[in-house]
């Protein structure tokens, strides 16, 4: 059985689916001992968290249903416990698997992490600019979907306006056919003109396609990816990193997180170091310098986003998310 099928038509259904860093930067896994912040369950700034859920609900319907869904969530999961993210998504059940089981949880964080951040959200509210956006691994789709719950709430204020988000998605593994479900789905229910919202998708190694028009972006994401293409290619990673101080404008925005703790924990020589300590050296230049291209404007090294389940309803279970972040500004 393939979960590849054309999307039908979309409708709503009729339930509810549904520490600052201070002082010196942190080392090895002084991580693990930081105190934990939390994200609230639901914001003005977004659709709500149930609303979120219905979107997967409906586009995954004859997912959800499917008797053979489990095995190939437990193949992903055994391929993601190895590391080896290449084959967790080489072919569309397990891409489908994935997108059924943790999209749905990514993607309530998402957004309450963008509408949470103000500058993201005055981006996003613009009423008279084109934005565009570069998730980079947003394959999965959490990423489209927790910024089109963020844009489609703020557009509401201004639902003629000439304001448009464009959001390109770069992805080693082919998304294609589950991010145009989730595409879909916002263009015809999350917004009053369909061409006010728009995703393309590219299938490419990011580390060495050519991304048009990095000088015209004003936010990349890169969400639970920069540990996986470190994984993979690290001097490529570093490379890629230096290309988009080097192209991005003044005031474009660059958003990171990872797993908090150890997990994220970067092996260089015979010590280990967080990866963010790694990201901010090449960004941000060294602790004290701090004379790099990209300046901190927000950050967290530890954040709950914790599902209220007694609201949400949802065939498979929604996990909890805790993370670091960091939000960079091009100077």
């Amino acid at each position: 059985m393939s979960f590849a099928k054309d999307c039908t038509k979309l409708s709503p259904s009729n339930q509810y689916a549904t520490a600052s860093m201070t002082g010196d930067r942190l080392k090895s896994n002084e991580l693990d001992h930081e105190p934990s912040s939390s994200l609230p369950f639901s914001n003005d700034n977004s659709l709500e968290p149930y609303q979120i859920l219905d979107a997967f609900t409906v586009c995954f319907k004859h997912i959800l249903d499917s008797p053979e869904l489990e095995s190939f969530i437990q193949k992903v999961k055994s391929d993601l416990y190895n590391r080896d993210y290449i084959a967790a998504f080489n072919n569309d059940n397990k891409r489908f698997g994935y997108a059924s089981r943790w999209s749905p949880s990514r993607a309530l964080a998402y957004a309450s992490l963008f509408s949470n951040l103000q500058p993201i959200t005055e981006m996003l509210q613009e009423p008279e600019k084109v934005k565009r956006v570069l998730c980079v691994g947003g394959g999965a789709a959490s990423e489209i979907v927790g910024l089109g719950a963020v844009f489609c709430r703020l557009k509401e204020y201004h639902p003629n306006s000439s304001s448009r988000l464009d959001i390109d998605v770069v992805d080693i593994a082919d998304w294609t056919m589950v991010l145009n479900h989730l595409s879909n789905y916002m263009k015809q229910n999350w917004v009053h003109k369909e061409h006010s919202l728009n995703t393309q998708f590219i299938h490419e190694d990011v580390l060495s396609a050519k991304i048009d028009n990095l000088a015209s972006l004003d936010l990349i994401t890169l969400l639970f990816t920069t540990n996986e293409l470190f994984a993979e290619k690290r001097k490529d990673t570093i490379k890629f990193l230096h290309t988009l101080s080097s192209s991005c404008k003044s005031g474009a925005l660059l958003l990171i997180a990872e797993s908090a703790g150890s997990f994220s924990n970067i092996t260089i020589g015979n010590k280990q170091f967080p990866v963010q300590f790694l990201i901010d050296t090449i960004l941000v230049g060294r602790q004290g310098e701090e004379n790099g291209p990209w300046e901190i404007i927000s950050e967290s090294e530890s954040i709950w986003y914790r599902v209220n389940e007694k609201e949400l309803t949802y065939p498979l279970k929604l996990e909890n998310m805790r993370f670091f972040y960091r939000l960079y500004r091009r100077k």
